[in-house]
């Protein structure tokens, strides 16, 4: 019966992720702890899955395209092992109520960065993004030689690499609102190599994630492969509709339906914890 819950649930999950884009993924947790009855830890772990298959999904447009910095996305991946490792460690000892209460907090500020139009919490933004740099920033970032960073840039970006570890470790959340910004500003990436190559960054940090949960943690393979096989299938057929929906109606609606999961979530949280 979970597994026949989850399935579902997973394409309608993948659906949003492929047609709105970043940020249809957090509400993986909630679906899988309130919908299929798995805990919160389990949940995390199920939701590491659908995350770095969404990305792996994800990134092969931008790898054909040339915007994935292989280089510069395994230093920024590999700067989150410590915090990856950190946030799973936590993961296994903290209350779960408590962890649906941050969780909620986390999504809340998901719904805001789609409201502003992070580009890389919605796929009307990527996309944009995309057409105002199909020529002059990408061309120039091929032919411009990398430069090497300064020390305080360096220890940013460790800085920033360890938050995002910490987030996907902690939660099964890709961290994209952070990487992307981190890649553009710090690294001087152009925003269209900085959104392929997070995705990269994303693929490491839940794999990484992953194998430190399953050297102490068993998983439910009977909800979570059919829930994420569901969901990249409506990954892709989300990615299909994108274009028939209208852009700013469909974030405000999907930003506020993160609101009321949010508020669901920690409302049964702090109940649970009174």
């Amino acid at each position: 019966m979970r597994a026949l819950l989850a399935s579902p649930l997973g394409f309608l999950i993948g659906l949003s992720l492929g047609a709105v884009g970043g940020g249809g993924s957090i509400l993986a947790v909630p679906a899988l702890v309130y919908g299929a009855g798995q805990s919160p830890k389990a949940a995390t772990t199920t939701s590491l899955l659908l995350v770095g298959a969404a990305a792996l999904v994800g990134m092969g447009s931008h790898w054909r395209a040339g915007r994935v910095r292989v280089g510069t996305g395994l230093a920024f991946g590999l700067c989150g092992i410590g915090g990856s490792l950190a946030g799973s460690a936590l993961n296994r000892h903290i209350n779960p109520d408590v962890l649906l209460l941050g969780f909620a907090g986390l999504t809340l500020i998901a719904a805001w960065r789609m409201v502003t139009g992070c580009p890389t919490c919605t796929k009307v933004g990527e996309d944009e993004v995309l057409a105002d740099s199909a020529t002059g920033a990408l061309t120039t970032a091929r032919t411009v030689p990398f430069a090497l960073p300064n020390a305080r840039t360096v220890v940013t970006v460790i800085a920033a690499g360890t938050l995002v570890g910490f987030l996907t470790g902690l939660f099964g959340v890709g961290g994209g609102f952070v990487i992307v910004p981190a890649l553009a500003l710090l690294l001087r990436l152009p925003m269209p190599l900085a959104i392929g190559t997070s995705l990269l960054v994303i693929v490491i940090n839940s794999m990484i994630a992953l194998s430190t949960r399953l050297a102490t943690t068993s998983i439910d393979w009977a909800v979570a492969v059919p829930f994420v096989i569901a969901a990249v299938i409506g990954v892709l057929t989300g990615t299909r509709i994108a274009d028939r929906l209208d852009p700013k109606r469909s974030l405000r609606w999907f930003a506020t339906l993160l609101v009321a999961v949010a508020i669901y979530t920690a409302t049964r949280a702090v109940l649970a914890l009174a």
